[in-house]
């Protein structure tokens, strides 16, 4: 997909201050107050180092950046801090991708508000359990676990309802995995989910909507790898039926997977994550081409529970098109892809 033709980075990864940078303005991302403004002849964003560097047309220049402690501005010789809170940022040097790896864990970790893990945090007030669970993979590989532990420790509902109220089943699955991330299964929460487990059971498969239509694969696939992480007892069966999204869970359970048609591209290209899913569970080569130096490097289009007007923050056109970017759930995919590795 061809996105639209801004220019923009965005600073405050984790649980900072999120300020985006467009034509030589810095702005507060919530309330919209300006930070600094700079009449530019140029500038030049750098995604892989968290940075942009201004070129005024007084010939001066400034520079932003973030790193693990802070964010900050520097300019006729002095630094000044934005905002700061203590987070991991590997090089990712074995990598061959290691550039691309690291843009890849900002767009994760740009989209963490307040402790939570929301899908983009321009569009959705709040966190959504399945791109959560992805979120909550890339932040354990990178050492970033920290950032969202106390929402996961605290959280105490066993779906988020946000498809219309909808309970969705693979949300139970999605809450066990992330508890046993930073708990055991004496959290208050692990009780209540083995509580709601016989209200999706029907005989050993789980049943229930999953984004409005059954995918019992999926769904039962999320449910005994929570179970499993938290070492409790399993008595569900896998159904040996074709489920479109049994591609999507590709951290274990192989075997019990029934081809059938892949998601089409129409499809991966309004939710890419699906394609890059895909393409992890079966081997397959990317779905799609990326690049090293571009920014940002993920998206979600027309999503039904998205208010897009926030993307106002960067353009008009995503507005209007109805993109948000990044996206935790598309970064999420790529990172782990691209990593080669599933959680243990």
């Amino acid at each position: 997909m061809r996105l639209p033709d801004c220019k923009f980075y965005l600073f405050g990864m984790g649980n900072r201050r999120k300020i985006p940078y467009k034509q030589g303005m810095l702005l507060d991302a919530r309330t919209g107050e300006t930070i600094r403004v700079w009449d530019v002849s140029s500038d030049n964003i750098h995604p892989s180092e968290y940075a942009v560097k201004v070129k005024t047309k007084e010939r001066k220049a400034a520079a932003i950046r973030e790193d693990e402690n802070d964010v900050w501005v520097e300019e006729d010789g002095k630094a000044v801090c934005l905002t700061r809170s203590r987070l991991r940022l590997p090089l990712f040097e074995e990598s061959e991708d290691s550039s691309l790896l690291r843009v890849l864990h900002h767009e994760v970790l740009i989209n963490i508000v307040d402790g939570k893990p929301v899908p983009n945090f321009l569009v959705y007030p709040k966190p959504s359990y399945r791109d959560a669970a992805m979120t909550c993979m890339c932040l354990e590989k990178a050492g970033n676990l920290g950032l969202v532990e106390n929402w996961i420790s605290h959280s105490r509902e066993p779906f988020d309802r946000n498809n219309s109220g909808v309970c969705e089943p693979d949300n139970l699955g999605h809450v066990l995995y992330m508890i046993s991330l930073v708990s055991d299964a004496s959290h208050l929460l692990v009780q209540t989910v083995v509580r709601a487990l016989p209200e999706v059971e029907k005989g050993r498969h789980i049943v229930g909507l999953t984004d409005y239509s059954e995918h019992v694969v999926y769904q039962i696939k999320w449910v005994k790898f929570g179970l499993r992480h938290l070492g409790l007892d399993d008595p569900y069966e896998i159904p040996k039926v074709f489920d479109g999204f049994s591609a999507l869970f590709w951290m274990d359970y192989k075997e019990a997977h029934v081809d059938g048609p892949p998601f089409n591209e129409r499809v991966k290209e309004l939710c890419p994550y699906l394609g890059w899913s895909e393409a992890h569970s079966h081997g397959w080569s990317p779905p799609m081409k990326y690049s090293n130096s571009k920014y940002p490097v993920t998206w979600e289009t027309d999503a039904s529970q998205a208010d897009y007007t926030g993307m106002s923050a960067v353009s008009p056109e995503y507005v209007e098109r109805r993109i948000c970017s990044p996206h935790a759930w598309h970064s999420a995919e790529m990172f782990l892809y691209l990593m080669g590795e599933s959680p243990s």
